[in-house]
């Protein structure tokens, strides 16, 4: 059996993206195979097709994606955690972006009671790479004060919740144009990178999240007081945590059945909200991947997935 997946057969721009015919998997031991409905898009996908796949490891052609929300159409053996037509998401390591997906079933979580399949589509990579990042790496608590380097994107408008249902002090870093938005979502304090140096404009924080890289990276350790801790899921930190007397923790997200299903109870208990800016039918990939690239989204950008 066939099925229709987004892949590259090289690497470069979006004309390398392509939707093809390619064999549709079968799940092996411990895996199940999900009929996929939506998939969120993430900086990952085009980075991968810009060449970040090769440094990857990964082989061409590599079929896009990397997370799914869907029905399980399959199981491997020896799985018994899940049964077939369940609604379920998860972290997948490629091939996402396709009609039917493979996921680790230590991997999976069922999607939340109050969310339909696209607002879903927004939380597997972008909330565990939150979780991790501010928990795991970070080890944030009640009372400390974060900064968030874009607080208004995929990762950052999940970080900023969880981080104020843990009782921490946010401050949120984007452009005027989403002040209202990040305040929505519980931000304690903003600055509005356009107008000032965000750096200039506070000190004293416990806890940076960046999710920026290059000059942000570098100019949010003004921000830090020393012993602070810098996170970032970017950027490739040298010398920095001697240089400002602080730690600095790159946070490569695992999936995480786990931490997925600490996200699901607070998005259940709507604590955590995630928004969706943009949806984009599976044939529109290309239009999503370069919104994506952009850098100017609000929340997520997702694919709807037909069969």
């Amino acid at each position: 059996m066939t099925m229709k997946s987004v892949l590259i057969r090289a690497y470069g721009s979006n004309e390398q993206v392509e939707l093809a015919d390619v064999a549709r998997p079968v799940p092996n031991a411990n895996e199940v195979l999900i009929r996929v409905q939506a998939a969120g898009v993430n900086p990952i996908d085009w980075k991968i097709r810009d060449g970040a796949g090769q440094r990857m490891g990964k082989t061409l052609p590599i079929q896009l994606g990397s997370e799914v929300v869907g029905t399980i159409e399959a199981l491997g053996a020896g799985v018994d955690r899940f049964r077939e037509g369940e609604a379920v998401y998860a972290m997948v390591s490629s091939g996402g972006f396709a009609q039917y997906a493979i996921a680790q079933a230590n991997h999976l979580a069922r999607i939340p009671n109050n969310l339909d399949i696209v607002h879903a589509a927004a939380l597997p990579l972008a909330g565990t790479t939150a979780w991790q990042a501010l928990f795991d790496e970070a080890g944030l608590s009640a009372g400390q004060r974060l900064l968030i380097t874009n607080s208004s994107g995929g990762v950052g408008s999940l970080a900023l919740q969880l981080a104020k249902v843990h009782g921490a002090h946010v401050t949120a870093v984007a452009s005027g144009r989403n002040e209202a938005f990040v305040r929505g979502l519980g931000a304690d304090a903003f600055i509005d990178y356009t107008r000032e140096p965000f750096e200039e404009a506070v000190g004293d924080i416990d806890v940076v999240l960046d999710t920026m890289g290059g000059e942000t990276f570098q100019r949010a350790f003004k921000c830090l007081r020393k012993g602070g801790v810098m996170v970032t899921v970017v950027a490739f930190p040298q010398d920095e945590a001697e240089r400002f007397g602080v730690t600095v923790k790159r946070s490569a997200t695992l999936p995480s059945a786990a931490s997925l299903a600490q996200i699901t109870t607070l998005v259940e208990a709507a604590k955590v909200v995630p928004h969706v800016e943009s949806v984009f039918p599976l044939a529109e990939v290309r239009q999503a991947l370069a919104l994506s690239e952009a850098g100017r989204t609000r929340g997520k950008i997702v694919l709807t997935v037909s069969h």
